[in-house]
């Protein structure tokens, strides 16, 4: 019987003793290497572009430098999600091999409990990373001529609890009935590529979504749902009706299934709720862990932390606690 890969030694190559055991100047060296890549982590000024700073660092202070160029100051994370941050950047380092060795996801109280911190940094910190994850599906498109996608909805948020006594109970599937609080996830994903996921009130509403991230001649696969019809003038389309089987004449959506596997085991084992402005995020986390679920965890870490250096200042977590937005204004 074949060694599941996660079982494998490929899939382990950095474990969180190595990086605790790194010095601090050793973690912002490698930092520097990952956002600096093209110079081999010599600094460039965030600010001019040039080549020619130096390290200006107080005593005993925070890594800096100086560029000769423009005068300005700036560190290894300004421009950067890590900008301003407080922790040394070995907790940084540690965070992210958390987030990576765990494959479902890693909630916010059990990271703060790891690394000492506050439930709400913790928490500000994983979005972080998530949005890191998401860079890398910016513009991207699936498919293609002779290429196979499949396409599928899940609803999440919004439960209604049911009442004590029988007779007072009402069927919570018509809207009616619902808070007006649960989304549809929707999972676009290419057989054997990669995967895209996006939020919506209902399934219909993701048609425009789909048609935009789906190249031309690719061969949808999708459920019976009425949702997914309008779909057949553009594309050649494979239906299966999962009340009679799961996959049948090479119709299936267990690609697509694969992704809400992933993200309910997250969601019933971790977060325990995920839903409203956040869902996106956490769809787009474990569409990124679905995408990467056959490499090493040392690659998952460089990878994310290069994402974050190159990624800019969140938009949605700039000040402390979400109190100040980018442009200066107070959130409400």
């Amino acid at each position: 019987m074949p060694q599941h890969f996660l079982l494998s030694r490929p899939a382990k190559t950095l474990s969180l003793a190595q990086v605790f055991r790194m010095s601090d100047a050793e973690a912002e060296a490698m930092f520097c290497k990952v956002r600096w890549l093209e110079t081999e982590g010599k600094p460039v000024c965030p600010n001019c572009g040039g080549l020619d700073a130096y390290d200006c660092r107080r005593p005993n202070g925070a890594p800096r430098f100086r560029c000769r160029a423009c005068k300005k100051d700036f560190s290894v994370t300004s421009g950067t999600l890590f900008a301003s941050h407080k922790l040394p950047l070995r907790a940084y380092l540690a965070a992210i091999a958390i987030f990576c060795n765990e494959v479902k996801g890693k909630s916010a109280l059990a990271i703060s409990r790891d690394l000492g911190l506050s439930y709400k940094a913790a928490f500000v910190l994983l979005h972080k990373l998530r949005e890191a994850m998401a860079e890398e599906m910016k513009g991207r498109t699936v498919g293609g001529e002779g290429k196979v996608a499949e396409i599928d909805g899940g609803y999440f948020g919004g439960y209604i609890k049911p009442a004590n006594i029988k007779e007072n109970r009402v069927d919570r599937r018509l809207g009616r009935n619902q808070n007006g609080k649960r989304q549809a996830v929707v999972i676009v994903r290419e057989r054997n590529g990669r995967s895209l996921p996006a939020v919506f009130r209902t399934e219909g509403q993701a048609l425009s979504f789909i048609r935009s991230r789906i190249a031309k001649g690719t061969v949808i696969n999708a459920d019976e749902g009425s949702s997914w019809d309008a779909l057949h003038a553009q594309y050649e389309m494979k239906r299966i009706n999962h009340q009679e089987a799961y996959s049948m004449d090479g119709a299936c959506t267990n690609w697509a299934e694969e992704f809400f596997s992933r993200m309910r085991r997250a969601e019933h084992g971790h977060h325990h709720h995920i839903a409203g402005i956040y869902l996106l995020r956490y769809a787009q986390e474990a569409s990124w862990r679905e995408d990467h679920r056959r490499m090493s965890n040392g690659e998952q870490v460089h990878m994310v932390a290069g994402l974050a250096m190159h990624k800019k200042s969140s938009p949605d977590f700039v000040g402390y606690w979400q109190r100040h937005k980018s442009d200066g204004a107070t959130a409400h």
